[in-house]
């Protein structure tokens, strides 16, 4: 795995290339001279968790032969400000699953995702509370 980054404009305008020649912009957030123009560093972490989570649950979802039409993951964050730096304190996953869903087989791909596929989860779970929900087509 490889990834490289080029400055683009400004001070801290970044476009990330994996190996594979995907990009994306990153930039500072304008209190501190950034544009605006793509994620902040922080952010990328959380997409980093919501497309691993995602992409777990979507995989044990499928081997366990459930019905998955779509899933929609939405991630909140709250940081130590107080410390330095400010990481993560607590991160709050929320999945929208449609499709006719077993609840207990949600419950067990949501706990195999975070206890033992996410890389991204377990890297963050050492410094930050991650707590995740979920609803299958709008109900809890």
């Amino acid at each position: 795995m490889e990834i490289n980054l080029i400055r683009k404009s400004g001070k801290f305008n970044f476009e990330a290339e994996n190996d594979n020649g995907f990009t994306v912009e990153l930039d500072a957030k304008p209190a501190i001279g950034g544009e605006g123009k793509g994620f902040r560093p922080m952010e990328m972490l959380l997409v980093g968790l919501g497309g691993c989570s995602g992409i777990d649950m979507v995989n044990v979802l499928t081997k366990q032969k459930e019905p998955l039409n779509d899933i929609k993951i939405n991630i909140k964050a709250t940081r130590k400000d107080e410390e330095m730096p400010p990481i993560f304190d607590v991160i709050d996953i929320h999945f929208n699953l449609f499709g006719d869903l077993s609840v207990q087989k949600v419950e067990r791909a949501l706990q195999m995702t975070f206890d033992k596929y996410c890389s991204v989860s377990n890297i963050l779970g050492r410094s930050a509370t991650i707590n995740f929900t979920y609803t299958i087509n709008g109900n809890k």
